[in-house]
Parts: C-alpha cells; structure tokens; sequence
C-alpha cells in the first residue's frame, strides 16, 4: 500500500513540476505589445521613420516574426540580443554602427539619428 501512495505522489509531483514548466515557458517570457505609435513622443516619432527608411527592409518591429533578420519586437525588454550580447543602447549602437554577420555597418548613422532610433527601439 505505502508503494502505490509513493507512485502517486511521485506521479503528482511530476505533473505539477511539468504544469509548473510549461507556465514558466510560455508566460514568463511574453513580450508586452509596443507602445501604440499614436502614443509616441516626437523622439519616439522620429526613430519610427528612421526605422521605417533604414531597417524594416530586413527587420520587423511590432511583431515577433523574423524576416531577413531577427524581429525587434522588445528587443530592449529581454535581457539578451539575438547574438547573446546584453540588451543595451551600446551594444546595439554598436551593432548599427559597425554591423554584425549579415547587418551591413551604418558607420554614416549621425548621433542624434541613432538617438532617436534607439528611443524608438524602447517603445517595442
């Protein structure tokens, strides 16, 4: 009797331990949604229209969807960069700047422009 007790508890133990990862897996890491674009300041704004001209050719920035590069959907929300560097505005200025793997460098980028993208970038 004590061994069927066991294997149930142990049986119990396991699905809640699986019940418990799988919550942890799938809402412990959402991504709250993007600052509505109305709701931008004229910062935000602008690093919008940059984005826009220089980076949604390769990269998507209110949904979570890569395209020809890494979606930047809370980008700054997540500790991490998709290439496991710190979510920062230097690694990522530096990334624009300098380029990395496939990303072409944006070495011309002037500093109020990356100012204003990396503004934009926090909103997502």
């Amino acid at each position: 009797m004590k061994r069927v007790q066991m294997k149930r508890s142990t049986n119990s133990l396991s699905t809640l331990y699986c019940l418990l990862s799988f919550l942890c897996l799938t809402g412990c890491h959402s991504i709250p949604p993007p600052t509505p674009l109305d709701q931008l300041n004229a910062q935000q704004m602008r690093g919008h229209e940059l984005f826009q001209v220089r980076c949604a050719l390769c990269h998507n920035d209110r949904i979570s969807e890569p395209l020809h590069g890494p979606a930047l959907r809370g980008v700054f929300k997540k500790p991490y960069l998709p290439s496991g560097a710190p979510a920062n505005d230097d690694r990522v200025t530096s990334t624009v700047l300098h380029g990395r793997n496939l990303m072409p460098a944006q070495p011309n980028t002037e500093p109020q422009d990356m100012d204003d993208l990396l503004s934009y970038l926090h909103t997502l």
